[in-house]
């Protein structure tokens, strides 16, 4: 496993390797709004103006400024929430996938098994349409259909709920997440979602692969490619995922030689395919996992008797950070998405 560190990490050189940016781009760096410090007297209000205090000069004496009211409050605002962009940071792209297909029909010929005419239409994921279809709520042609396995083609009427569906254009968006968002579609609590962090991204309906708690930062895929996303899910093809993670104090040799070896937790064994401690304090480490359980490397570490106080998803699935910031996504490549398609092929 290479190495992968924060831009501002300083490491003894003595014993740790250079770190390699070029792959994780691990140097997240969080704009932060500037903020007026508190004068040291008080500000004296002059109509639309305000004196504040702007630092020290070179004699060590305080520095006072006349500044716009309006000023003070555009960037007291900025400062009391972070603003991610919406924007896409280049133009969504077009996949040629149908090379992928062997013997591809004409486009109203096509064949597609119900259940994943559903998911390429955005509703869900082609589990989840098995289970819509057992219910009853999906018609071909004005009839209910519940056969498992039932074949339909492009040109064929398919409904859900009494509303048509058709296959939409795939789409393949890769966020680099930043803490205090939900990984969920919708939250009742009003929270704040990854969705409104790609909202602006595409018309199509995406959803998230896999998950990410609320203080895990890092990066998650968006598709509305309902096969890719279970292919993705699914613990027998063993996605790569590498995490730098923060413990609260240093992990000791021992509990490393163990956590190596592997262990058990109560919900069945825990294999880590490798692990390497890049702080000089011992307190950060790269961990490389193919396991997808829930909040599974929080787990380890509690295991053990550590918390950990940041954790970052730095690859996932061949997929890294390279020049994507904190906050902001992009379109995978036509490549990339071949990539995943043929994954553990």
């Amino acid at each position: 496993m290479k190495r992968f560190f924060k831009e501002d990490e300083e490491l003894p050189k003595e014993k740790l390797a250079k770190p390699d940016f070029s792959k994780f781009g691990a140097g997240d760096q969080e704009d932060k709004p500037r903020k007026f410090p508190k004068a040291d007297k008080d500000e004296a209000e002059e109509g639309d103006f305000k004196t504040v205090y702007r630092g020290r000069g070179k004699d060590e004496k305080p520095v006072y400024a006349r500044v716009p009211k309006s000023e003070i409050e555009d960037r007291t605002e900025r400062s009391s929430k972070k603003a991610y962009s919406a924007e896409a940071p280049e133009e969504r792209p077009t996949y040629n996938l149908e090379n992928l297909q062997k013997g591809k029909k004409g486009k109203d010929d096509e064949v597609f098994r119900l259940n994943k005419y559903i998911s390429n239409s955005g509703i869900c994921s082609r589990r989840e349409a098995d289970e819509l279809i057992k219910k009853g709520e999906v018609m071909v042609n004005g009839e209910v259909v519940t056969e498992m396995g039932h074949k339909v083609l492009r040109s064929d009427k398919v409904t859900f709920r009494g509303k048509l569906i058709r296959p939409e254009k795939p789409v393949y968006i890769l966020l680099n997440k930043p803490k205090d968002f939900i990984t969920t579609t919708d939250d009742p609590m009003e929270r704040k979602t990854v969705m409104q962090l790609i909202e602006n991204a595409c018309e199509e309906r995406v959803f998230p692969v896999g998950r990410l708690d609320r203080n895990t930062t890092g990066l998650l895929l968006f598709t509305n490619d309902g096969e890719l996303a279970d292919k993705l899910s699914h613990p027998s093809n063993e996605v790569k995922k590498i995490y730098q993670v923060t413990l609260d104090k240093p992990l000791s040799h021992k509990h490393e030689e163990e956590i190596l070896e592997g262990f058990t937790l109560e919900d069945g064994p825990v294999n880590v395919n490798d692990m390497q401690v890049l702080s000089k304090d011992r307190t950060i480490l790269g961990l490389e996992i193919h396991l997808g359980r829930n909040r599974i490397v929080r787990r380890i570490f509690a295991h053990f008797g550590y918390d950990v106080i940041a954790l970052d998803r730095v690859l996932y699935a061949g997929l890294d950070k390279k020049d994507l910031p904190r906050g902001r996504y992009r379109f995978l490549s036509e490549q990339e998405v071949i990539r995943l398609k043929f994954l553990n092929k």
